[in-house]
């Protein structure tokens, strides 16, 4: 599942962001800056919507010092601020995108679509393939000649966080980040037993063949 965070100081508006990008994913609201910046720091978002005006600390800074952590999840600014220049200043930020309020319901939805779809390779409406096998993040399904393949829950989640990371090595830290949670009572070991659970129903797709364990570091499926 798509995991998406609104870091807004309006609550209601906020709330009324929050049912309008629901349907595509899980969403987290942080009301300050502050917050917004431990939220985008501790845990492994697909796309941030971030206000620029904020208590604490404001959407330009937050914005800066994640590109300067190197955390390059996709950043879409909503905000009051319509100049020529409060935009040049998000992108040199690190913005992806700029929305100005008010904002219509389909615009932000297309908006968010559309980082999504660039970021993650979303070729089709809720739709991501690999090779001869397509997820439907809607329904949560694995579809592989027309066959619905049993994956399911944490392991569906596994699968496609590895396809929007094709070609890129994922520790078993980062897995277990993103999938289970920095909180989760669970242990690492846990990524062993889902990769595992993972291959064997993957196996008569032939793309169990493109994950590589790499010893001591963690996992890569391959481009």
């Amino acid at each position: 599942m798509l995991k998406l965070l609104i870091v807004e100081d309006e609550h209601t508006l906020s709330d009324n962001i929050k049912e309008i990008i629901q349907p595509l994913g899980e969403v987290t609201q942080a009301f300050d800056g502050e917050i917004g910046l431990f939220e985008a720091q501790s845990n492994i978002y697909d796309l941030i919507l971030l206000d620029l005006m904020l208590p604490e600390i404001n959407g330009y800074e937050l914005l800066a010092q994640l590109r300067r952590q190197n955390i390059q999840t996709p950043v879409l600014i909503l905000t009051a601020k319509d100049g020529i220049d409060d935009k040049v200043t998000g992108f040199q930020k690190g913005a992806d995108d700029y929305l100005t309020k008010p904002f219509y319901r389909e615009e932000l939805l297309l908006r968010v679509k559309a980082l999504l779809k660039r970021s993650l390779g979303l070729y089709e409406e809720n739709l991501l393939h690999y090779g001869p096998i397509t997820c439907n993040l809607q329904s949560n399904q694995v579809i592989f000649k027309d066959e619905t393949l049993a994956i399911q829950g944490k392991e569906f989640e596994l699968f496609v966080y590895f396809i929007q990371n094709k070609g890129v090595i994922l520790t078993k830290e980062q897995i277990f980040d993103r999938i289970w949670g920095f909180d989760s009572d669970t242990t690492l070991t846990v990524v062993e037993v889902y990769m595992s659970h993972l291959r064997k129903h993957l196996k008569k797709t032939g793309v169990a063949d493109d994950f590589k364990t790499l010893r001591n570091v963690g996992y890569l499926l391959q481009e």
